[in-house]
């Protein structure tokens, strides 16, 4: 028997073929997937941390629409650090006091909840690739031995000859089922990995605005005393 990719793919049936277009298309969402939250965390990154930087300025200054038309521009349109903090000065331009700080703390909640749901797009076609696929592979393995078995039924006997081409059927799905499942299962825990990651800064930094927010109203309301 030709053990060729393609003497193997010949000598498998259309129940199993079919098995394996299902499991490579599992394989190519996963690629799709991993390429776009690959391009969208990098791009989303870069902006975050350039944007950490500058609106740090207007901030020191008090100037919260400063703050407000930096974050909105569209230079920073991709960074989750400027979607958190849009949501806490927000509420905080309308209202710069002790309530003021309280609805940002909400908004800020809400958002990391939002941006954190954003982040994990995807993600459960990796998850159910990765957890799936060694099945769908067994089914194609099922056929493989249905095969097996009815060509020596068919030859009379045992012969490795008359049953070799059920035997790749079954060992290909296999293999390519567990390939794909590890696949999937790495990129799913790699991103699991980056999204925690963000969720920590985006954490971080909608904390950093509160302590900022408190310090602030202490200083509005110690300079409005005096």
């Amino acid at each position: 028997m030709d053990l060729s990719i393609t003497g193997l793919l010949g000598s498998m049936g259309y129940p199993a073929l079919s098995v394996l277009v299902v499991m490579l298309l599992m394989l190519v969402g996963c690629v799709y997937v991993f390429f776009e939250r690959l391009i969208v965390f990098l791009r989303s990154r870069g902006q975050s941390r350039e944007l950490a930087e500058v609106v740090s300025k207007p901030l020191a200054a008090g100037d919260i629409a400063g703050a407000l038309k930096l974050i909105t521009s569209e230079q920073y349109k991709a960074a989750y650090l400027g979607a958190v903090l849009k949501a806490g000065l927000a509420e905080l331009k309308v209202r710069m006091d002790d309530h003021g700080v309280e609805a940002a703390e909400r908004a800020l909640e809400r958002s990391l909840v939002t941006e954190t749901s954003n982040l994990r797009k995807g993600m459960n076609i990796l998850a159910t690739t990765g957890s799936t696929t060694p099945f769908v592979g067994l089914v194609g393995t099922i056929f493989g031995i249905i095969t097996a078995f009815s060509k020596m039924s068919e030859a009379g006997g045992g012969d490795l000859t008359a049953i070799s081409g059920g035997i790749a059927e079954a060992l290909v799905s296999t293999a390519v089922g567990i390939v794909i499942a590890i696949v999937g299962v790495w990129m799913y825990n790699y991103f699991n990995a980056v999204i925690d990651d963000i969720s920590k800064d985006m954490t971080t930094s909608a904390q950093e605005l509160v302590d900022w927010a408190k310090k602030e109203v202490l200083r509005r309301s110690e300079a409005a005393a005096k």
